[in-house]
């Protein structure tokens, strides 16, 4: 099973209630990962191959080029299931993680 990381900058307010989200459309597609969630002070550790963050943040990771082996995936509305399972199910297929 891979993991899949939700990360925010301190890691507990966004990324949990994100991570809450992003299971509840896991559980629905019957995708084969793990969610963790942590601060970005974290990420350097991580060795899965997808992150999930809010908008902004995956624009700084994105654009700071230190994660370039790694889908970074932005959501713009942690409440929004239909954006999560469209970003993060196209992260999960370039990863070969589904097909």
């Amino acid at each position: 099973m891979e993991k899949v990381l939700v990360a925010c900058r301190a890691g507990v307010g966004s990324s949990l209630m994100l991570k809450v989200k992003l299971n509840e459309v896991k559980n629905e597609e019957n995708w084969p990962i793990q969610v963790e969630h942590t601060s970005l002070d974290e990420l350097d550790s991580f060795d899965g191959k997808v992150v999930v963050c809010l908008s902004d943040v995956a624009e700084e990771l994105t654009k700071s080029g230190n994660y370039a082996d790694k889908k970074i995936v932005g959501i713009k509305s942690i409440i929004n299931k239909n954006e999560i399972k469209t970003k993060v199910g196209k992260a999960l297929e370039e990863a070969e993680i589904i097909k």
